[in-house]
């Protein structure tokens, strides 16, 4: 019998080991202001794989972000999803801005915005509406970190509540 459970722990050992732990689905934007610029600067990071997998899956292509095959048509079709997601506000109008550029960092596509001639001191609330991934993922979480003149505020948001805003 002792021989038994001791095979028993062996063969089950093995396969509880490499039971995949559910996959976590998060984004992480940071907003700051350059007084040097005299604009909102915008970082936000993803996972690469995710988004490949939405760009497929709302546009019906093939898209390789971040590898040695990526087209034009990939670049313009992420922008295309950036900018139907991802909104800037500020005192309450949406505002455009400059993807400057992208790079690729292990498994996350890091892109840098940048919202041109802001007038500060007469700026009274920036908000970040951030819906990228939630249309595939129910579980995504997207993670803003407003830093601006001192003050400080982090928001998680979710399906249900996909805006973050900064009261100066």
């Amino acid at each position: 019998m002792k021989h038994l459970k001791k095979a028993l722990f062996l063969f089950l050992l093995p396969l509880l080991a490499f039971t995949v732990a559910h996959k976590f689905y998060i984004s992480v934007t940071n907003v700051g202001y350059s007084e040097k610029d005299d604009a909102l600067q915008i970082i936000t990071r993803v996972f690469l794989d995710d988004m490949n997998a939405v760009l497929k899956e709302r546009y019906g292509i093939q898209p390789k972000l971040g590898t040695k095959s990526e087209s034009e048509m990939d670049r313009e079709y992420f922008e295309k999803y950036l900018r139907s997601k991802f909104i800037v506000e500020i005192d309450g109008k949406t505002v455009p801005y400059t993807l400057l550029g992208k790079k690729y960092d292990t498994d996350m596509i890091i892109c840098y915005l940048e919202v041109p001639k802001i007038d500060l001191p007469k700026v009274s609330t920036i908000a970040i509406t951030n819906e990228m991934l939630m249309d595939m993922f129910d579980e995504q979480q997207n993670v803003v970190h407003f830093k601006i003149e001192g003050e400080k505020k982090s928001y998680v948001l979710i399906k249900s509540d996909t805006k973050g805003m900064l009261n100066l």
